[in-house]
């Protein structure tokens, strides 16, 4: 196991021991649509990241298939019922069925999102947003360093798309990420699109959120698509990364240097040839930002 499974290995109060995750290039999210072109081909894909609630009963189809693309290709699990800012107990078998999966999958990482997803036991499949206040923090902490230890690795957290605002919030989103971050020793995922969105959303400049980040700590982009309804948007995850968010995501290779960067789709799902294309774009933007980088996946 992991030393940073021991408790131990965390100085009280302090974050978690663990290496930075490698750098595995660009990659896409896996989607059944596209399983049997993937085992019939060889598609210029890095790596894949997966839906963890997706696999996570054991034996099936799905399970039967990511064994054989994970022969070919790195994997990352991101799953969406982590709930860790909920301030119901922790749900230790959805936890288990978590760890169960990564001992199989054996992913370079394991992710999720900071937000809540349900209430007395019921799963409201959303990603809900919290108050950023030192109260909230302190919970978050907490759940986080309780989540690690039961995993035995390090998490890596995604900031979300919002749609409302608390008014007691007593810090920006990216102070709270950040802080996070330094206090329970968990990776950062930066959602391109979904900082896009929220600034839209809320009237903020997005670089503000990107350059309060600390660049250190990022260990993936996601970019994706979005619904543009005139006076907010909404992250559907159905439609091609859009200008706009192509632009920041320069702004945050400039930033933050070499990540593993995906191409999100959830609906609206077009062939793989399409998505490629964006995962090409992606590596294209990375290799002219970043001159004398190299950009070849760890390992």
């Amino acid at each position: 196991m992991d030393k940073s499974a021991d408790p131990a290995s965390r100085p009280p109060g302090g974050p978690r021991v663990s290496d930075k995750p490698p750098f595995l290039g660009f990659g896409l999210g896996l989607r059944a649509q596209h399983y049997d072109e993937i085992l019939s081909g060889h598609p210029p894909i890095d790596w894949f990241e997966v839906i963890s609630e997706n696999y996570m009963l054991p034996g099936g189809q799905p399970l039967r298939v990511l064994d054989k693309i994970r022969e070919r290709y790195p994997v990352v699990m991101h799953g969406v019922s982590l709930s860790i800012a909920s301030t119901a107990p922790p749900n230790f078998e959805y936890l288990q069925g978590l760890r169960d999966l990564a001992a199989h999958v054996e992913p370079k990482w394991v992710s999720d999102h900071l937000c809540w997803t349900g209430v007395h036991g019921k799963n409201l499949h959303d990603l809900l947003p919290i108050p950023y206040t030192n109260e909230a923090l302190d919970h978050v902490v907490s759940r986080v360093q309780l989540v690690q230890d039961f995993l035995g690795r390090a998490i890596v957290l995604e900031n979300v798309s919002t749609y409302v605002q608390f008014n007691n919030s007593e810090m920006t989103e990216w102070e709270f990420l950040s802080e996070l971050s330094r206090r329970s020793g968990c990776w950062l995922l930066f959602d391109v699109n979904n900082v896009y969105v929220s600034a839209f959303n809320h009237g903020y400049d997005p670089h503000a959120f990107l350059e309060g980040i600390p660049a250190d700590r990022v260990v993936q982009f996601h970019m994706a698509g979005h619904s543009h309804m005139g006076t907010h948007i909404i992250d559907t995850h159905d439609h091609p990364v859009c200008d706009e968010v192509w632009e920041l995501y320069a702004a945050a290779v400039r930033r933050f240097g070499r990540v593993s960067t995906m191409i999100e789709r959830d609906d609206n799902i077009p062939p793989l040839d399409e998505l490629v294309a964006e995962v090409g774009r992606s590596r294209e933007m990375a290799e002219t930002l970043l001159p004398g980088v190299d950009l070849r996946p760890a390992g």
